[in-house]
């Protein structure tokens, strides 16, 4: 083997995708064979490295290839059961590049696996035995989606089904088989699609899947099956729906048939002619606040007294105004912020106290309000409260003075919007708040406008003193 492919190899082995990369781009050849003899896309296949498998083929391995067992490294990909592997060797133009036999041949096996636990699956094919129930992990497949891996040993010593002499298999073969079918341009009954996703929860790669494509179709015919969901008896298919519902009016600015108007009908009518499951409901609201419709207060009123507080967690933002500048509150949103305010629930106390930051007019009866949330017992109330506070326009001195009781909270974001406020209202205790906030915890907050206001600030401040000087 050459030094540049041992190198390949290498690189594949440990899941270096930049290092592929650089190898190919210097000439190494995509499709090296590695130790067993099969190119290294099937190491990556196998070892579910996406991110180098798309390396590999963006830089020339051909997932096409047909390997000594008949299969190809696409093959394996969907017999896998990871979405994420499969959308990084699928390659570019897979309707127009795959024959029709080829692609009926990945439709089929993506169903077949769909259709069967991929447990089963397995030991049907191997023989294995053993609790794989106990072995079956949650792994996510992609950065915002998970699957299980049920990993077996295999006695057969079999590669045709992952390239390794052990098996293991994901259980995202609904999400893969979702995904064929749309970048092979079928369009799936929409019953299918919804139970498809339903048996799932809604972070599984099923449900993320069928909901992406559902929300990509945009004929009247998809949306009208959609939105009949909201009748179904199962409380599953009805959220899922509704997950759909809140996708499309997401996207709906930059595309055409995206149905606001119609979706905000449909979800004024579910919310007032009643949802029996609170959890569903509250979804409903959830969406609901994401419409254009006159009728967003009068339902957010409806649900100030529902006995679960997810409900009522739902209602601040229903009767509070969205306009810029805010209109001022009306009695009846008033005296419902007044009592959420002082909900037994934490979360609704904090939604609740953000609506009355966005409406605060600089009246006494809420300034004091507000600092009381500023010192609620529950330190998620006062961190929510302190992040819309911070933003705010309001120059309270109150509320200045509740937010330095602030700085020693133990949540950095606390720390960071007490601070961060602070500074916006050009309170003396800026420095003093700011060397107080501590290193942020994770990478995350690298480019936090509230860090560079921070960083800004302390530069302006260095330079007016070298110039005093």
């Amino acid at each position: 083997m050459r030094s540049d492919g041992a190198e390949l190899v290498a690189a594949v082995r440990r899941g270096d995708a930049e290092a592929v990369t650089a190898l190919l781009e210097a000439g190494a050849a995509p499709d090296t064979p590695a130790e067993d003899g099969l190119p290294v896309l099937c190491l990556a296949v196998a070892a579910y490295d996406a991110a180098v498998a798309e390396a590999l083929v963006e830089g020339g391995a051909d997932p096409d290839r047909t390997l000594p067992d008949g299969t190809t490294p696409l093959v394996r990909a969907v017999a896998g059961g990871s979405p994420a592997m499969v959308t990084a060797v699928l390659g570019r133009e897979p309707r127009l590049r795959l024959p029709d036999a080829e692609r009926a041949r990945l439709l089929a096996l993506a169903r077949e696996w769909y259709e069967r636990c991929a447990r089963d699956e397995l030991r049907d094919r191997t023989d294995a035995s053993g609790p794989a129930d106990a072995r079956r992990s949650r792994v996510m497949d992609d950065e915002f989606a998970h699957v299980s891996q049920v990993p077996l040993d295999d006695p057969t010593g079999s590669t045709e089904w992952t390239g390794s002499t052990g098996l293991t298999v994901r259980d995202g073969h609904s999400a893969i088989l979702t995904s064929l079918e749309w970048a092979f341009r079928i369009l799936t009954p929409v019953e299918e699609l919804v139970a498809r996703a339903a048996r799932r929860d809604s972070e599984h790669v099923d449900w993320t899947a069928a909901r992406w494509v559902l929300s990509e179709r945009s004929s009247m015919e998809t949306w009208s099956a959609v939105a009949a969901h909201r009748h179904s008896p199962d409380p599953a298919r009805r959220r899922f729906a509704l997950d759909v519902l809140f996708t499309k009016l997401l996207t709906g600015l930059s595309r055409r048939n995206s149905y606001e108007k119609e979706t905000a009908e449909l979800l004024v009518a579910w919310a007032t002619d009643g949802e029996d499951d609170a959890g569903v409901l509250a979804e409903v609201l959830l969406v609901l606040n994401e419409a254009e419709h006159p009728r967003l207060k009068s339902v957010g009123l409806m649900y100030a007294d529902h006995p679960d507080p997810r409900v009522r967690a739902q209602v601040p933002d229903l009767v509070r105004s969205w306009d810029t500048p805010p209109t001022p509150l009306d009695a009846d949103a008033r005296t419902v912020l007044s009592a959420l305010v002082e909900d037994e629930d934490g979360a609704v106390r904090a939604r609740a106290g953000r609506a009355l930051v966005v409406a605060h007019e600089g009246s006494p009866d809420f300034t004091d309000v507000i600092v009381g949330l500023l010192g609620d017992p529950e330190a998620d109330v006062r961190a929510s409260v302190a992040e819309g506070v911070a933003h705010s326009a309001d120059r309270t001195p109150a509320i200045a003075d509740a937010l330095a009781a602030l700085l020693d909270e133990d949540i950095f974001d606390t720390r960071l919007n007490a601070a961060f406020g602070l500074l916006r209202r050009d309170d003396p205790r800026t420095a003093d708040a700011i060397a107080r906030v501590g290193p942020p915890p994770h990478p995350v907050y690298e480019h936090d406008h509230r860090l560079s206001a921070f960083w800004w600030w302390e530069r302006d401040r260095r330079k007016g003193s070298g110039a005093a000087g």
